[in-house]
């Protein structure tokens, strides 16, 4: 017989957030552009790998190297590129995300210590279940090869 507490907890376990397993989110061939001179703000770009059982959305992105750390996307409609906020990143099981340029990346804003090529900046993503997922930036001249 299933009493009805049993019954409760497992519909709150079923309706509760699906929270990433530890260490299965990863930022990978994570790099900043090097401004010229002292810019105010900079691109990053990775690729976010979720390697977990379920979707994962990325709602945030964090570093100290930063005093603002956003997600963005442009896009190109009629020849005119445009640039937006984008406040939801969401990422299927076993999928990742590229940020690159021309499509998805981190603006990075107000720097707190000066960009040096071959520095190694930190990077906290925010995951919608609440979970971190740290990375670097590594400061870079040109793109890496792919």
């Amino acid at each position: 017989m299933i009493t009805k507490p049993f019954v409760c907890v497992l519909l709150a376990t079923l309706a509760g957030p699906v929270v990433a397993a530890p260490g299965c989110v990863s930022v990978e061939q994570g790099w900043v552009r090097l401004t010229p001179g002292a810019m105010r703000m900079a691109a990053g770009f990775a690729r976010i790998r979720n390697g977990c059982a379920n979707g994962i959305v990325v709602i945030g992105a964090g570093s100290k190297a930063f005093g603002d750390v956003s997600l963005h996307e442009t896009t190109v409609a009629d020849g005119v590129s445009r640039m937006r906020e984008i406040d939801r990143l969401p990422i299927a099981a076993g999928a990742s995300a590229e940020l690159k340029p021309g499509g998805l990346h981190l603006m990075l804003m107000q720097p707190e210590v000066p960009l040096a090529e071959g520095a190694q900046l930190p990077l906290r993503l925010s995951l919608e279940d609440g979970t971190k997922v740290d990375g670097t930036l590594q400061v870079r001249r040109d793109a890496p090869a792919r």
